[in-house]
């Protein structure tokens, strides 16, 4: 019954958010022409890489649920794909964690579940903090109107908002490495203390787990930004490859600081593509394009097939 309810409110949600994109008619055809005389080895490396993306999320996911439970790679992806589905009309993919803890046998880890799936979290966000403070940097010193008037140095907002970010990216690596400071204070804080035994669980990871996780959120970020890259040559955007890798992750920092409903947050990801690919290459439609396949591969496909799984799903026991 929840499969068959959440399929059915996830297909009437990609459908009214689609037939509202303006300019989406154009950019799916300049898709379609393109993808029929050259994009058939670029659209299977596309899908490959979506595969590789929620596998890479859905090994972090197995690390992070050991202490819990065993799990099976494939049962954890079956959990991703689920959370793709759950999120994919909440506020910043919080609905996420509802999905996956479907996969959790013990009501009383289902909780537990949500604190572990949350040091997943931080270790992608500081990946993207990292690559998106580099791409920032690069930004700043060659495409705003600042260095446009040939002027010298960083302007008083630049330098504001760059050290903004570096230091809640310092403030998050320290936190990441030293999570018994969350559990502190839960202990210090009587509203929290009875809920830190749920919490526990987070300082249960070494360092070298931590790390682990950390290299595997690396290897998922070249891999989606590897994705849309492989698009906009595909599609005909002219450009470096590192020039569209560092833009596209200052692209990726905006999208992670902007409160968005992933369903609702292709018209925004466009507008941001836009601005930022825009100083690269004029060719617009192409970077539509490219943004509107890798929402569609990466998040609609996924959720869909989380969907799907959700209608045979048991969810007590392990199959």
């Amino acid at each position: 019954m929840l499969g068959a309810v959440l399929f059915t409110w996830l297909a009437w949600s990609i459908y009214t958010q689609l037939l509202h994109q303006p300019n989406l008619k154009s950019s799916l055809q300049q898709m379609v022409d393109t993808l029929e005389h050259k994009g058939v080895v670029a659209m299977l490396l596309v899908l490959i890489g979506m595969l590789v993306n929620w596998g890479l999320e859905a090994r972090k996911w197995q690390m992070l649920i050991q202490p819990l439970q065993p799990m099976s790679f494939f049962r954890a992806f079956r959990a991703i794909l689920s959370g793709v589905s759950f999120s994919i009309n909440t506020p910043n993919r919080i609905g996420e964690y509802g999905g996956r803890v479907l996969y959790v046998r013990n009501n009383r880890s289902k909780l537990k579940a949500i604190a572990a799936t949350m040091v997943g979290s931080f270790s992608q966000l500081i990946v993207t903090i990292i690559f998106g403070l580099t791409g920032f940097v690069y930004f700043v010193a060659n495409f705003t109107p600042v260095r446009a008037e040939h002027s010298t140095g960083y302007s008083i907002w630049e330098k504001i908002s760059f050290g903004c970010l570096l230091i809640i990216c310092g403030l998050i690596i320290l936190l990441y490495f030293r999570l018994q400071i969350i559990l502190s204070i839960f202990e210090r804080i009587p509203l929290l203390r009875k809920a830190r035994i749920f919490v526990q669980i987070i300082v249960r990871y070494s360092d070298t787990d931590l790390e682990h996780l950390l290299l595997l959120s690396a290897l998922r970020y070249m891999v989606f930004s590897a994705q849309y890259l492989i698009l906009l040559d595909t599609l005909g955007v002219e450009m470096l490859w590192w020039q569209g890798f560092l833009m596209n992750a200052v692209i990726y920092l905006v999208m992670a600081m902007v409160p968005t409903i992933a369903i609702a947050e292709l018209g925004l990801r466009g507008k941001i593509s836009l601005y930022f690919m825009g100083f690269l290459s004029m060719n617009s439609p192409a970077i539509i394009a490219a943004t509107v396949i890798i929402w569609l591969v990466n998040l609609v496909i996924p959720a869909i097939l989380g969907s799907v799984l959700l209608l045979g799903i048991k969810i007590f026991k392990e199959k």
